[in-house]
C-alpha cells in the first residue's frame, strides 16, 4: 500500500462556530499475510518508508489472530485523571487564562466581572482585546472610527450599530486593564496626595484592603465613579499581585477510584445521556466534530475522566504473560511469545532498548489506558523519539491524529505562534501532554496532519519524532509500549542533543546503552554490532573533543567513576538535565552535584583547576571496545561493502545480476541478519529479475491469442511509455541485464511502429492491406499500443469500405441482402466521413432498390396481370438500378419469357402446319408460369381444353368401364402381339431423345409408337409410321393365329400344353377366341350363356374397346379437324377410320364378287370335335357365365348353333371359331382385321353370315346386296343405311340425267359408301394434308372397280374428302355442333354441301325432292339449264 504523501489541508476557518471541523485525510492501513506478520521488527522496517511520511499507520492483524484478555477485571482498580475539554485546547486556553486575568483585576478592584452579551451572543473580550491592539489601541480606534470594522472582523453583521456596543464595554471592561498593565495608574502617587489634610470628599476617599493607603476615587486612574463595594486594591497592590507568574496547566486527578466495571458504567452512562441514544449507535463522525467543538468553545465546560498511564507491572497486561495469573488454553499459549505481544515487543534481540537494564515504564513496560467518550491524549512525541505501538483489546474506538516526523518542528512553531502564552510560563508545555490544538488550525497553517480510526483488534503505530494525539469515542481498554530499533540510534542520539538543548530530563542515558552493546560485541547482530559501531565512533570523537576542550579549560584532575551505579536523578547536570555516563565534571564546592562537559562553566565560580573530571572509560578502553564491534561486524562490512558498490556503482562499472545473487548466497551461508541492506539487495535483485523476465517475455514477443484477434488488453501488458520507461528503469538498475541493449532495440521499432502508425491514420482513408501489415507487425510486440483500437477500427472501416466498392464494382451481384449486410455492419462501425458517405449512398441505392424491388414484386403478384409493354418500361426503370433486384431480375426474366413465348406463338402460327398438342400444352405451361398478361394464353387454353374435351369424349366413345388400356392404345395398332402370355406392362413415360441421336424407325412397343407419332412434322409422316405398325401388327397376328391353331390341331397330345389366361392344360368346357385363336376354360373367362343366340367371342386381350359404330366416331374426327391440333390419338383415330373405310371397300368387293362359300362346303365338321373329345373327354355342362352386355359380337344363323359336331367337343357349345384350314389367305386376313378395327361395321355381320349360311337360293340372290342387322345392336345402323338409301338414290337420279346405264349405277352403288353427315373442318390449311391421308389409305388397297366410276362419280368421291365438302358455302352459316349436324348436296351445277339447318331444308325434304343452292338458281348460271 502507498503512503499518501503530505499535503496540506484546505484553509478553514478555523475551530470554534466560524468553522466546522473537517476531518483529515487517513492514514496508511496495513493488512499483513501470516508470513509477514510472524516477524513484527522486519514487517515495520517493510512499512516503515510508507508510513513515516504519515507519522502513523494502522495494522489489521490476519483475522484468525485473537489474543485473549489477560487482564483481572475485578482486580484492576485506578484512579482517573480530569480533564476539562475547553481547558485543552492550546488558544481556548489562552482566552481561559486572559478571562481569569480580566475578572481577577476587577476583583481586586472591587467589582464581579461579568460578561456582556451583544446580538444575543457572549461578547468574545479575549478577540475584541486583540484586535484593538492590533488596529493601535483604544485611542487609535477611536480617532480613527473603526469599531464598525473591529465589529465586522468579530463576525457581527454590519448595519446595526454594533460598533458602539462593542466600544461602550471596551471601554467600560477593557481599557481599565490595559491603562493598568500599561502602568500608567502606577504614577498616580506623583500626583495626588495620600490623606488630603483638608479633608474635603471624605465620602470620595478609598481605603486600600492591603497597604492601607488612601486615594480619591476621582484621583484614580481612570476615576472611579463609585465607592466599590467589596474590597479594593491599590495601584500598587494590584500591579503586585497580577504579576505573580501563572501556575503550570496539568490535570488534576479525580476524587474517586474506580475498577473497569464501574468505570464503564459511568462511560457509559454518559455517552448515553449525552447523545441521547444508545452508545453503539452514535456514529464515530458526529462523535468526533462534537469533541472538536467542546474543546474550541468556552460557553460550555464538558468534564470527562481518563484512565491513562496505568502501569501493567501492577495490575497486569492486558496480553497473557508467563507466570500470569490468568490461565489459557493450549491454542492461547502461542501468544506468550508472539512478537506482536507488548510484552515481548521492547525486549525482543532486534529492539535496543533490550540492552537497558532497568525497568522503565512506558518503555519498557507497557501502560493500560482506560478511556471514555471525549477523554483524549494531547499532541506529544514518544521519549527519546521513539516508536510506540498501541493495540485496542476491546471497546469502542479511538481516533488518531498522526503529524509525521519530519513536520515535527513546524508544529512547534505554530502552536508557539498561536498560543505563545502558555509557552511563556511553559517552555517545554508539548512535552507535558496537555495541550492540544485543533487539526483543521494545523492544517490551515501548512502542517500535514492524518487521521484513523483504530477499532477492537487494531495496532497503531507511532514513529520516531511523529506528534500524535486523540481521544476515545466510548469506553474501551488499550495497551501501549515503545520500541527502538536499529535504525533508531543515530536518531535517539540527536533527540538527546535535543533534550541538552530543552533542558529536559532524559529517561535513559543512550551512551550508557552503546557502552552496553559493545561490551557484548562477541554476541550481537551483525548488523546491530555494524551500526552500534558506526554510533560508538560519533561517540568517541565527540568525547576525544569535550575532554580535550576540559583539558584545555585547565581541569587536570580525573577519576574513574561507575555512573550506572547511581540512580538516574543524581548523575543529571544540573543545567541541561541530561543524564551522564561518559564524564562529567564535579567541584568539592559543590558536592553531589554533576554538570557535563558542555556546560562546564555552569558548575560554579571556582576556578577550573578545582574541577575534577569523572569519567567511566578511558579513550583507550573505548577504542577495544570500538574495535571488538568493527571486528564483528568486518566480515559483515566488507560483504555490506560489497553490497553498497554493487548498488552505487556507476553506468560503466555496473555488475551483473549474477554477481547480486552471489552476494545473496553470500549473506545466506555466512548467516548475515535480514537487515535492511540484505533486504534492500533482494529487492533489487528481485527487481532485476522480474525486469529480465519481463524483458525477456517482451523480446519474445508472447501475445495472448485472445489479443491477437483483437480482444481486451491483457493485464500484464506495458504501454509505450511505460515501456520506455521500463527501458529507462533497466538502465538505472545497480546490475547489469542482458537484455537491456535488445529491449531498447524493441522500443525503437515500437516507435517507429507508433510514427508510421500515426502517419498512416492521418491519412483520410488507408487502405486495409497497409493496416492490416501494421497490426501484423503489432503482434511482434508484447506492448500496449494505444493506436491498435483506432487502427483497429480505421482496418473494419477500411474492410467495410472496400467490401463496399468491391460490391458496387458488380451490381449484378449486390443483392438487397448483401446492401442490407453491409448497413448493418456500417452501423457498427465508429463514426467517419468516408464511411458515412458510403453508408448515405448505400442507404439510398437501398431505398431505391427495395422501392423498385418491391413494386415489381407487386408487379409479378397483380391480378390482372400487367401489359408487356408496362412491365418492359419497368424493367428498363430496373436496369438502370447498379444492384441486382430478385422481384426486378424475376421480372425482367418473366418480360424475357414473355417475349420469348410471344415469338414461339407467332412462329407457331406462321409455321403453316398444324400445331401438335404437347407444344402447345408446352406453351400454355410456359404461359400461365409468365406473370404477363399474354393475349394469346386463353385462346390457347381453350383450344387445350377443347383437345382434353375432346380426348375425354373419344375415350367414353371407345374404352370399356374401367379399362386398363389408354385411348391410344385402343386405336392405334396392336404392338403387344406376341406377350400376351406375359404379364401386361405399364406404359413408359416418355422421354426425349439426347441431342444428336437418331431414332430408330422400328417401332417395337407403345410408347415408341407415341413417342414416333408426337415427332412426326406431318400428318402424312404419322400415316406412314401407323401403316408399318398396321403391317407388324397384321403379321404378328397371323403367326400368332396359326400357332394357337395348330396347337389346338396338333394330332400329336402335348402333356406341356398352357392355355388361357392361367397357363394351365386344357379341360373342358373351353371357349375359343376368334382373333387370336387361343383356348380359354370357360372358368377363366366370362363367356355369353347359352341362352343367349350365338356370338363371335373375343378374348380379353383381343377385346380392347367397345367397338362404336361409324357413325359415332366420324363427329370426333369432325370436331378434331375444327380443333386443328395434332395430337397422337388424333392421328391415330384418322388412321383408323381410313384402315376402316379401307377394308370396307375390301369387303364390298369380297362381298358382291359371290366368290363366298360357307366354310361347312369346304372342311369337315368332326375334325376338331374327334380330337378333342378322346383328350378330354365328354363336355360338362355349358357355363352359365354370360357375356357382359357390352360384348362386341353379333348373332349368327340358327344352322350354325345348331351344329353337332362343336356341341361334342371340348369347347362350349357354338363357342368354336371358323377354321383357318377352311379359308383363303384372302378372307382369313380379311376376318382378321375386322375383329383388330375397333369399329362395329355391318359387312362384318354380313361377312360372318355368309360364310357361316347354308347355301340357298334366296341367300344365294340377296348376297349381292346388305344384309340387315337383326341384333339390337345392329339396329343402331338403321339409320345411316337409310341415310346411305337417300345418297344413293340422289346419285341414282344424277346418273340418269346423264345418261348412264343401270349397269353403272350397280358398279358404283357397289363401291360407293353411304354417307349422310359430312366432316367439317375448321381450317382450309390442313385440307390438302388430309387429302393425301385419304388418297395414301386408298393405295394401300387399290380397287380395281373405282376406276370404273363416271368422272362426276369419282370427282364426287373425292369432293367428299375434299375443301368443299368440309366447309358449309351458305352466305350465314350457323357453325352447328354435335352428332345431329345433317348436310345436302346441290343437285346444280356446283354439287357443293351444305347444312341442311343453314339452308333450310328438312331432312324428309333432302332425300325425297333435289336442292338447288342460292348461286346454281340465279339466272344465268352455268348448267341451271
Amino acid at each position: 500500500m502507498e503512503a499518501p504523501g503530505p499535503r496540506p489541508a484546505p484553509a478553514l476557518g478555523g475551530p470554534g462556530p466560524l468553522g466546522e471541523f473537517l476531518p483529515p485525510p487517513e492514514c496508511p492501513v496495513f493488512e499483513p499475510s501470516w508470513e509477514e506478520f510472524a516477524d513484527p521488527f522486519a514487517f515495520i522496517h517493510k512499512i516503515r518508508p510508507i508510513a513515516e511520511q504519515t507519522g502513523i499507520c494502522k495494522v489489521r492483524p490476519p483475522p484468525d489472530w485473537q489474543p485473549p484478555f489477560a487482564c483481572d477485571v475485578d482486580k484492576l482498580h485506578f484512579t482517573p485523571r480530569i480533564q476539562r475539554l475547553n481547558e485543552l485546547e492550546a488558544q481556548t486556553r489562552v482566552k481561559l487564562n486572559f478571562l481569569d486575568q480580566i475578572a481577577k483585576y476587577w476583583e481586586l478592584q472591587g467589582s464581579t466581572l461579568k460578561i456582556p452579551h451583544v446580538e444575543r451572543k457572549i461578547l468574545d473580550l479575549f478577540q475584541l482585546n486583540k484586535l484593538v491592539a492590533e488596529e493601535g489601541g483604544f485611542a487609535v480606534v477611536c480617532k480613527d472610527r473603526k469599531w464598525t470594522k473591529i465589529a465586522t472582523k468579530m463576525g457581527f453583521a454590519p448595519g446595526k450599530a454594533v460598533g458602539s456596543h462593542i466600544r461602550g464595554h471596551y471601554e467600560r471592561i477593557l481599557n481599565p486593564y490595559n491603562l493598568f498593565l500599561s502602568g500608567d495608574s502606577l504614577r498616580v502617587d506623583l500626583y495626588v496626595c495620600l490623606l488630603c489634610g483638608s479633608g474635603n470628599d471624605e465620602d470620595r476617599l478609598l481605603l486600600c484592603d492591603g497597604c492601607d493607603d488612601s486615594y480619591h476615587t476621582f484621583c484614580l486612574i481612570p476615576p472611579l465613579h463609585d465607592v466599590p463595594k467589596g474590597d479594593w486594591r491599590c495601584p500598587k497592590c494590584l500591579a503586585q499581585e497580577c504579576s505573580k507568574p501563572q501556575e503550570a496547566f496539568g490535570f488534576e486527578q479525580a476524587a474517586r477510584d474506580y475498577t473497569l466495571r464501574t468505570f464503564g458504567e459511568m462511560a457509559d452512562a454518559f455517552k448515553s445521556d449525552y447523545f441521547n441514544m444508545p452508545v453503539h449507535m452514535v456514529p464515530t463522525e458526529l462523535v468526533e466534530k462534537e469533541f472538536w467543538r467542546l474543546v474550541s468553545t468556552i460557553e460550555e465546560d464538558v468534564t470527562v475522566e481518563y484512565g491513562a498511564d496505568i502501569a501493567s507491572k501492577e495490575f497486569g497486561s492486558g496480553f497473557p504473560v508467563r507466570d500470569g495469573k490468568v490461565k489459557l488454553s493450549p491454542e492461547e499459549e502461542e501468544y506468550l511469545d508472539s512478537g506482536w505481544n507488548l510484552n515481548n515487543m521492547p525486549v525482543m534481540e532486534q529492539s535496543v532498548l533490550a540492552h537497558i537494564t532497568a525497568d522503565i515504564c512506558g518503555m519498557k513496560l507497557p501502560w493500560l489506558y482506560v478511556g471514555m467518550c471525549f477523554s483524549s491524549f494531547c499532541w506529544h512525541i514518544e521519549d527519546h523519539w521513539s516508536y510506540s505501538i498501541n493495540y485496542l483489546h476491546w471497546g469502542e474506538p479511538k481516533t488518531w491524529y498522526g503529524v509525521p516526523g519530519y513536520a515535527a518542528e513546524q508544529l512547534e512553531t505554530v502552536m508557539k505562534r498561536l498560543a505563545p502564552e502558555l509557552f511563556i510560563s511553559q517552555p517545554d508545555l508539548l512535552h507535558q501532554l496537555v495541550t492540544i490544538m485543533n487539526p483543521n488550525t494545523l492544517m490551515t497553517h501548512e502542517v500535514p496532519v492524518y487521521r484513523t480510526n483504530q477499532c477492537a483488534g487494531e495496532f497503531v503505530i507511532t514513529f520516531p519524532r511523529a506528534y500524535h494525539s486523540g481521544f476515545n469515542q466510548g469506553f474501551n481498554f488499550a495497551e501501549a509500549v515503545n520500541f527502538c530499533t536499529v535504525d533508531w540510534l543515530p536518531l535517539g542520539r540527536q533527540c538527546v542533543e535535543h533534550y541538552r538543548l530543552l533542558h529536559r530530563y532524559c529517561v535513559f542515558s543512550h551512551d550508557e546503552m552503546i557502552c552496553k552493546m559493545a561490551s557484548k560485541a562477541d554476541v550481537l547482530d551483525v548488523v546491530v554490532a555494524s551500526t552500534v559501531q558506526k554510533d560508538m565512533a560519533i561517540m568517541i570523537e565527540d568525547e576525544k573533543a569535550l575532554r580535550e576542550t576540559v583539558r584545555k579549560l585547565g581541569v587536570i584532575d580525573s577519576e574513574r567513576m561507575d555512573f550506572e551505579l547511581l540512580p538516574d536523578d543524581e548523575r543529571q547536570c544540573v543545567k541541561c538535565k541530561t543524564t551522564c555516563f561518559m564524564s562529567a565534571i564535579s567541584c568539592s564546592c559543590k558536592p553531589g552535584l554533576l554538570v557535563c562537559l558542555h556546560h562546564v562553566k555552569e558548575l560554579c565560580s571556582c576556578p577550573s583547576y578545582k574541577y575534577k573530571l569523572r569519567y567511566r572509560y578511558t579513550l583507550d578502553d573505548l577504542y577495544p571496545m570500538m574495535n571488538a564491534l568493527k571486528l564483528r561486524a568486518e566480515s559483515y562490512n566488507e560483504w555490506a561493502l560489497n553490497v553498497n558498490e554493487a548498488l552505487e556503482a556507476k553506468i560503466n562499472k555496473k555488475k551483473s545480476l549474477v554477481s547480486f545473487k552471489a552476494l545473496i548466497e553470500e549473506s545466506e551461508m555466512k548467516k548475515f541478519p535480514d537487515n535492511d541492506l540484505l533486504r534492500h539487495l533482494r529487492l533489487v535483485t528481485q527487481d532485476a529479475e522480474k525486469c529480465a523476465s519481463v524483458a525477456q517475455q517482451l523480446l519474445n514477443g508472447k501475445r495472448q491469442t485472445r489479443y491477437r484477434s483483437g480482444g481486451g488488453k491483457s493485464h500484464n501488458q506495458l504501454t509505450v511509455n511505460e515501456l520506455r520507461q521500463f527501458v529507462s528503469q533497466l538502465h538505472a538498475l545497480p546490475c547489469v541485464l542482458s537484455q537491456t541493449p535488445l529491449l531498447k532495440d524493441l522500443l525503437n521499432r515500437v516507435e517507429d511502429f507508433q510514427q508510421h502508425s500515426q502517419k498512416l491514420l492521418s491519412e483520410e482513408m488507408p487502405s486495409a492491406a497497409e493496416l492490416q501489415d501494421l497490426l501484423d507487425v503489432s503482434f511482434e510486440f508484447d506492448v500496449e499500443l494505444p493506436q491498435l483500437a483506432e487502427m483497429r477500427v480505421r482496418l473494419e472501416q477500411a474492410h467495410w469500405l472496400e467490401e463496399v466498392q468491391q460490391a458496387c464494382l458488380d451490381p449484378s451481384s449486390l443483392t438487397l441482402d448483401d446492401m442490407r449486410r453491409l448497413i448493418d455492419l456500417g452501423v457498427g462501425l465508429a463514426p467517419y466521413s468516408a464511411v458515412e458517405k458510403a453508408m448515405a449512398r448505400l442507404q439510398e441505392l437501398l431505398t431505391v432498390s427495395e422501392h423498385w424491388d418491391d413494386k415489381a414484386r407487386s408487379l409479378l403478384k397483380a391480378r390482372p396481370r400487367h401489359s408487356l409493354n408496362s412491365l418492359a418500361t419497368v424493367v428498363k426503370e430496373i436496369e438502370e438500378i447498379p444492384a441486382y433486384l430478385p422481384n426486378g431480375a424475376a421480372l425482367k426474366d418473366s418480360v424475357q419469357r414473355a417475349r420469348d413465348w410471344l415469338q414461339d406463338v407467332e412462329a407457331l402460327q406462321a409455321g403453316g402446319r398444324v400445331p401438335v398438342l404437347d407444344t402447345l400444352i408446352e406453351l400454355v405451361t410456359r404461359g400461365r408460369s409468365i406473370p404477363v398478361h399474354l393475349n394469346s394464353l386463353p385462346r390457347l387454353e381453350s383450344l387445350v381444353a377443347e383437345v382434353h374435351v375432346w380426348k375425354e369424349c373419344a375415350a367414353n366413345t371407345f374404352l370399356t368401364e374401367n379399362s386398363s388400356y389408354s385411348l391410344l392404345e385402343v386405336l392405334c395398332p396392336r404392338c403387344d402381339i406376341g406377350l400376351l402370355g406375359l404379364k401386361r406392362k405399364q406404359r413408359k413415360l416418355k422421354e426425349p431423345l439426347p441431342s444428336g441421336k437418331k431414332r430408330s424407325p422400328r417401332v417395337e412397343s407403345l410408347s415408341d409408337l407415341e413417342r414416333a407419332l408426337t415427332e412426326s412434322r406431318e400428318t402424312a409422316s404419322a400415316m406412314a409410321t401407323l401403316g408399318e405398325a398396321r403391317f407388324r401388327e397384321m403379321e404378328a397376328l397371323q403367326s400368332l393365329r396359326q400357332a394357337n391353331e395348330g396347337k389346338l390341331l396338333s394330332p400329336v397330345q402335348d402333356v406341356e400344353m398352357k392355355v388361357c389366361l392361367c397357363q394351365k392344360a386344357p379341360a373342358a368346357p373351353m371357349i375359343q377366341c376368334e382373333l387370336c385363336r387361343d383356348a380359354f376354360h370357360t372358368g377363366c373367362v366370362a363367356v355369353p350363356s347359352i341362352a343367349q343366340s350365338p356370338r363371335i367371342w373375343l378374348c380379353p386381350h383381343c377385346r380392347r374397346s367397345e367397338k362404336p359404330p361409324l357413325e359415332k366416331i366420324l363427329p370426333l374426327l369432325a370436331s378434331l379437324q375444327r380443333i386443328r391440333v395434332r395430337l397422337p390419338e388424333g392421328d391415330a383415330l384418322r388412321y383408323m377410320i381410313e384402315r376402316t373405310v379401307n377394308w370396307q371397300h375390301r369387303a364390298r368387293q369380297l362381298l358382291s364378287s359371290g366368290n363366298l362359300q360357307p366354310t361347312q362346303e369346304r372342311t369337315g365338321s368332326g375334325l376338331l370335335c374327334g380330337r378333342r373329345q378322346a383328350a378330354a373327354g365328354q363336355a360338362p355342362e355349358t357355363s352359365k357365365l354370360s357375356q357382359p352386355p357390352a360384348s362386341t359380337s353379333f348373332s349368327l344363323p340358327g344352322a350354325w348353333d345348331g351344329r353337332t359336331s362343336y356341341l361334342h367337343s371340348p369347347f362350349s357349345a357354338g363357342r368354336s371359331c371358323i377354321p383357318l384350314h377352311g379359308l383363303s389367305p384372302e378372307v382369313s386376313e380379311l376376318l382378321m382385321e375386322a375383329q383388330l378395327l375397333q369399329v362395329s361395321l355391318p359387312e362384318i355381320q354380313e361377312l360372318y353370315q355368309m360364310l357361316l349360311a347354308k347355301p340357298s337360293p334366296a341367300q344365294q340372290a340377296d348376297r349381292s346386296s346388305p344384309v340387315r342387322p337383326s341384333s339390337e345392336k345392329s339396329d343402331g345402323c338403321r339409320g345411316k343405311r337409310d341415310g346411305v338409301s337417300g345418297l344413293e338414290s340422289k346419285l341414282k337420279r344424277r346418273l340418269e340425267r346423264e345418261g348412264l346405264s343401270s349397269e353403272r349405277w350397280d358398279r358404283v352403288a357397289k363401291t360407293r359408301t353411304p354417307k349422310k353427315k359430312r366432316i367439317k373442318l375448321s381450317h382450309r390449311k390442313d385440307t390438302n394434308s388430309f387429302k393425301l391421308e385419304r388418297a395414301r389409305g386408298h393405295e394401300l388397297v387399290p380397287s380395281a372397280d373405282a376406276q370404273s366410276l363416271p368422272a362426276d362419280a369419282s370427282c364426287s368421291e373425292h369432293e367428299d374428302s375434299g375443301d368443299e365438302d368440309a366447309v358449309c358455302p351458305a352466305v350465314s352459316c350457323l357453325q352447328p355442333e354435335g352428332d345431329e349436324v345433317d348436310w345436302v348436296q346441290c343437285d346444280g351445277s356446283c354439287n357443293r354441301w351444305f347444312h341442311q339447318v343453314c339452308v333450310g331444308v328438312c331432312p324428309e325434304t333432302a332425300e325425297e325432292e333435289d336442292y338447288v343452292c342460292a348461286c346454281c338458281a340465279a339466272p344465268g348460271a352455268p348448267g341451271r339449264s
